[in-house]
């Protein structure tokens, strides 16, 4: 089944919300493009969610497998995915995005200050377009550092195979790179703040 096919009637306004949002994200882009900003973005990439894994979501969930019940009963048909040099960069991204009037933040989910149980790492929000012909519908938006995006893809590839040789083991080594690669984050924010401090010291 087709994407058109599943979402019906509301696939062009998913359309427009994911231009209408691909263009504000890109405006946070702008602002902080110089290599020397601590904010800097090195990517944002988005999707509409599939309709077969959104019917998947839709049964976990005791529902119908229907485009425009899924609308309604699940926030990341859209999804968006943003990925900052720094730790820095994400919080100083999600407050930008809080202070913005064109979108409501109905959720957010700091997996950064508190990592699940397998290490994983990142910022969600859930955003609600509040003008244009896209308004009502909503967008799931992760925040990650680069780092912390190579673990997820990573750790992603191992959750959907079928089989995995020494799962357990695997696992824990996972966990254990989590934690390293969140030292590296904070090491590396370190020294961009030192790098910072010392061009305005001169």
């Amino acid at each position: 089944m087709t994407e058109e096919e599943f979402y019906g009637n509301n696939f062009p306004r998913l359309q427009l919300a994911q231009t209408q949002l691909t263009g504000l994200f890109s405006e946070y882009t702008h602002l902080y493009r110089d290599e020397g900003s601590p904010y800097t973005v090195q990517s944002i990439t988005s999707r509409i969610k599939a309709p077969e894994s959104m019917a998947r979501k839709l049964k976990r969930r005791g529902l119908e497998a229907d485009g425009s019940l899924a609308l309604t009963r699940v926030h990341d048909a859209l999804g968006f995915r943003a990925v900052c040099s720094f730790t820095s960069g994400v919080y100083h991204m999600a407050q930008w995005i809080r202070q913005r009037p064109e979108l409501e933040v109905l959720l957010e989910k700091d997996y950064i200050s508190r990592p699940k149980e397998n290490g994983y790492r990142s910022l969600h929000m859930i955003l609600r377009i509040q003008e244009g012909e896209a308004a009502g519908l909503t967008a799931e938006l992760q925040l990650r550092t680069i780092a912390q995006d190579f673990w997820a893809s990573l750790e992603h590839q191992i959750k959907y195979k079928q089989e995995v040789p020494k799962e357990e083991l695997i696992r824990k080594e996972l966990k254990r790179c989590a934690d390293e690669i969140a030292s590296i984050d904070l090491t590396m924010q370190t020294i961009q703040e030192l790098l910072i401090s010392s061009s305005l010291l001169k």
